[in-house]
């Protein structure tokens, strides 16, 4: 099934941006972005942004940062121009801390590990290593979970570059599972559930049909007040968690 088919089915279950807020107050908004949805109008399908959602339910709100269209997990919005100056500002300085969590192949145990190499991307709009011409850029990761034949990371993007995590993780030759843009691929039931049986009349499907990329958390202080808020898994990331859990631990 081709993405926009795929984001299509998702948006009949996605009204309005109510459903997805995590925590509000009187200067930011916290959602969880579902994948296939694009931060800001996709030139595709508009329909799918976030950004339109958004001005439905608060005409004031601007985002104050994106995700990947593919990927999952916490967005900050903040409700008046001087709550997106103030975070702005912060990003800029780098004083907000953003975890992401990720599951790559293969068994990589590492702790606070700091990926530094500069990067450049494509006029297709793809990332590459770039040692002559890079902006420097720098990840840390560390291991949360080793499994027999993947790994979930945890992946702190010091800078915030196009696709940082996932050039980064690719470059080490730990590239995201289902990250074919970046040497991933994608992961099937049947190559590590014992016994596996394909159903006779139909063709298996990935286990997970986006890269495994999930915006965790996002910590900083403003307006005198510490934030930490935390954005669960959606349902794809948790069952394909759960799966390693049963077949893989």
């Amino acid at each position: 099934m081709q993405l926009l088919n795929i984001a299509a089915l998702i948006m009949k279950h996605l009204h309005s941006l109510k459903e997805i807020i995590i925590y509000e107050d009187d200067h930011f908004v916290f959602i969880n972005k579902p994948a296939f949805y694009s931060s800001l109008d996709d030139r595709h399908d508009d329909n799918l942004s976030i950004i339109k959602l958004a001005k439905k339910y608060n005409e004031e709100l601007r985002l104050c940062h994106r995700l990947d269209k593919e990927t999952s997990g916490i967005l900050l919005l903040a409700k008046s121009d001087e709550a997106y100056r103030e975070m702005a500002i912060k990003f800029e300085k780098r004083v907000v801390e953003k975890t992401y969590h990720a599951i790559v192949a293969g068994q990589l145990m590492v702790n606070e590990q700091e990926i530094i190499l500069p990067l450049s991307q494509t006029k297709k709009g793809l990332a590459f290593v770039d040692k002559k011409e890079g902006k420097p850029s720098k990840t840390i990761i560390s291991t949360l979970k080793l499994y027999k034949h993947f790994t979930l990371l945890a992946c702190k993007p010091v800078t915030g570059r196009l696709h940082q995590i996932r050039i980064h993780l690719a470059s080490q030759n730990f590239p995201i599972v289902s990250d074919e843009s970046y040497g991933g691929k994608k992961v099937f039931l049947s190559q590590f559930k014992p016994k596996f049986k394909e159903g006779k009349w139909e063709n298996e499907e990935p286990i997970i049909k986006r890269v495994v990329l999930h915006a965790y958390q996002l910590s900083f202080t403003a307006f005198d007040k510490p934030y930490l808020v935390t954005a669960e898994y959606h349902k794809d990331f948790t069952v394909f968690v759960k799966h390693l859990e049963k077949f893989d631990a």
